[in-house]
């Protein structure tokens, strides 16, 4: 004698069959546009004129972080120096973001109060 505690498992029902209604010709079909997409915003490395850091240290900061030669670094600098701050490259958003942190931590490391910070490109 063989006794079941619960009733053998029913098997699975398949969902109903459905036919898409006939097209009477009367349906409206939009035309599909291709859309454009913009370059990503640009953002400009500004680096800030301050009494402190050292001329030179400013030169190899641009040497090393934006691959600059030693005449544009100068001429950077320069310009940091005169007008009070200067364009050191213009880069997407985070690259733009870390090359400040790279600058900013070197500066930090040296003991120099250089400032450098991004802003948008108009």
């Amino acid at each position: 004698m063989i006794f079941m505690a619960t009733k053998p498992p029913s098997p699975p029902t398949a969902p109903p069959v459905t036919r898409p209604a006939r097209d009477d010709g009367g349906s409206v079909v939009l035309e599909r546009r291709t859309q454009k997409t913009q370059p990503p915003q640009m953002y400009q490395v500004v680096m800030l004129n301050d009494d402190y850091t050292p001329m030179e240290f400013v030169i190899v900061v641009l040497q090393e972080f934006f691959s600059k030669d030693r005449e544009q670094a100068t001429q950077i600098m320069l310009k940091i120096h005169l007008d009070g701050k200067g364009v050191c490259g213009v880069y997407s958003r985070d690259v733009a973001a870390t090359k400040v942190e790279q600058v900013l931590g070197a500066a930090l490391k040296a003991g120099h109060p250089l400032q450098c910070v991004s802003e948008p490109v108009e």
